[in-house]
């Protein structure tokens, strides 16, 4: 019998924050966050101890997914980021960002942190009420009606992540194709339960970014298919094209050992009577007028030849992730069983064609009226095909979060700026009803929305990796970023031409301050104003709906951070 060992206590660490292994995972954590935050973002490559895929990347999903994070302060704040992102693929980095700077600037004041919590809980409803009111000065609404806003949306997420390598011809090229996928997936019937379709994105890899194409319909790949013969397909009265889809294997190994044994007469293979099974139904099929059989799996070589033969095109290893879509786009239900076949069943396509795109041969098939498409996506390598697939599929989420909300706000740092002028405007002039509910003094209230000011511009700050100095002015409350080499006492109006948003111009009656990372005393500054905002094709826009959940996912994560007096780690 082996030695029993005792079991351990568990270790108890009190005011975690106070700890400096704590503080130094955090501060590394914020700053790999900070460090690929934005279009100039530094790269990080993620592999682990022992070989592998290695992954280069600045996306936070990315990053998260590879990084071991073994402190539980840390995993907390990891966690809320990776939910953020599960649910609205944008704005990760945002919010981590933000989260970590809340973190640092909150966790130094002389307040206690039931305060803290209650006045940054009152302003982040200050920050929520305005970004929702009309009076917003840094929100733009999205119309529909023209694609002005959209190429803004879909253009500012493709060139925010720099392992793509796009130059500016390839993001044009792909803002317009991830924007005409997009609406190949709204229903032109408009109903009250409208359900959005579906994009498949197929890979092209190691060829250019501007041979990348929209197709509307699938495209299932196909290698022993051979180009240049005519497709013979056997179509129905309608000139329609009936299709039966399969999820279950017509292989013909039908039996698996490992669910028992079978008892077969003498003389009888078990081989050839599966085989029969699947030649009978192959006469159903043909008998159906079926002209396209498409299996999610495996198709008897013999069944192919006798569907062949009556021109019946048969399509197997179509793959899972094929068939909901298939099924939807053409009304086909899948058959999981090869003895049971009902008239109801079938889907119909408009046509079939075999289409090539590098060394890969597809078929594809053609609906009359469809949601789904397929975007072929090719890239130069596999790196940086695998960064630009997330960025096409995050682009197009946050189409469909506009669509249920047609409303986008100011991005290169101009919301987080503006924010923070507007909550320093609104908290010098604090009611004593409000200090009263919130159980605050004057002093305590100004301390944490300096904080949290701080925290937003911050995040502005972040965007830049080159050195210079970041602005705000003092009208608008945008963020003006100078390029690095010119004295802090240069003439700024000679020195910038836009703020980070793109709306705003240069002129003389903006007062500019420099964003410190430390203000000496809290900045006083009056409302900001709203620009006259007109939607052009080269704004910076971010996604409505994924920063709004940004800036509360970080509030919420920080305060739960700044709360924990223990932290208990079994050591068992």
């Amino acid at each position: 019998m082996s030695r029993l060992v005792a079991k351990k206590p568990p270790l108890f660490i009190s005011e975690p924050l106070t700890k400096g292994t704590v503080s130094q995972s955090l501060s590394l954590l914020s700053g790999i966050f900070k460090s690929s935050y934005g279009p100039a973002g530094r790269l990080k490559q993620l592999h682990n101890g022992v070989g592998g895929c290695v992954c280069t990347t600045s996306q936070s999903s990315a990053i998260l997914r590879r990084l071991s994070v073994s402190d539980p302060v840390c995993r907390v704040l990891a966690a809320s980021v990776q939910n953020h992102i599960s649910r609205f693929s944008d704005c990760g980095l945002f919010t981590a960002v933000l989260c970590c700077s809340l973190i640092e600037n909150l966790r130094s004041l002389n307040v206690a942190s039931c305060t803290v919590i209650k006045i940054t809980r009152h302003l982040l409803s200050l920050c929520m009420d305005y970004l929702k009111s009309e009076a917003c000065g840094c929100r733009v609404s999205v119309d529909f009606g023209s694609v002005g806003a959209l190429v803004c949306l879909v253009r500012s997420v493709l060139t925010s992540k720099p392992a793509c390598m796009l130059n500016k011809a390839e993001v044009d090229h792909l803002t317009t194709l991830v924007l005409k996928a997009f609406l190949f997936t709204v229903p032109c019937q408009v109903k009250t339960d409208a359900i959005l379709g579906k994009c498949i994105i197929v890979p092209v890899k190691g060829r250019k970014v501007k041979d990348s194409t929209v197709l509307s319909g699938l495209l299932i790949e196909t290698p022993e298919i051979q180009l240049g013969k005519p497709l013979t397909v056997k179509r129905t009265a309608s000139n329609m094209i009936k299709i039966a889809v399969f999820s279950v294997s017509m292989s013909g190994d039908g039996f698996n050992s490992e669910e028992g044994t079978i008892a077969v007469q003498h003389g009888i293979s078990l081989e050839m009577f599966e085989l029969n099974q699947l030649l009978d139904l192959g006469k159903q099929l043909v008998n159906d007028e079926v002209g396209l059989v498409v299996c999610q799996k495996v198709i008897h070589p013999s069944l192919k030849q006798y569907l062949k033969e009556n021109h019946v095109m048969a399509v197997d290893r179509a793959g899972l992730s094929l068939m909901e879509p298939l099924s939807r786009m053409t009304g086909a239900k899948p058959i999981a069983s090869i003895h049971l076949l009902s008239p109801g069943c079938y889907g119909s396509l408009k046509d079939v064609s075999v289409e090539s795109f590098a060394s890969k041969h597809f078929v594809h098939l053609i609906p009359e009226d469809t949601v789904i498409c397929s975007l072929i996506l090719c890239n130069r390598s596999e790196t940086a095909w695998d960064e630009l697939k997330r960025v096409c599929e995050t682009a197009e989420h946050v189409l469909q979060l506009t669509m249920k909300e047609p409303l986008a706000l100011l991005g290169g740092g101009c919301t987080e700026t503006h924010l923070a002028s507007y909550i320093r405007h609104k908290s010098s002039s604090l009611s004593s009803s409000t200090l009263k509910d919130l159980d605050c003094s004057q002093t305590q209230y100004q301390l944490v929305a300096d904080g949290f000011c701080r925290s937003l511009e911050s995040v502005a700050r972040s965007l830049n990796h080159d050195g210079g100095e970041i602005l705000t002015d003092m009208v608008y409350g945008h963020c003006w970023f100078v390029p690095s080499g010119f004295p802090s006492d240069s003439n700024w109006l000679d020195l910038v031409s836009k703020c980070g948003c793109g709306i705003n111009g240069s002129t003389e009656d903006l007062k500019w301050r420099i964003l410190q990372g430390q203000s000496c005393s809290p900045v006083t500054q009056g409302c900001p104003k709203e620009p006259s905002v007109k939607v052009t094709d080269f704004l910076t826009l971010d996604c409505f709906a994924a920063k709004c959940s940004g800036l509360q996912i970080a509030l919420e994560t920080a305060n739960l951070i700044l709360d924990l007096s223990y932290v208990i780690e079994d050591q068992n």
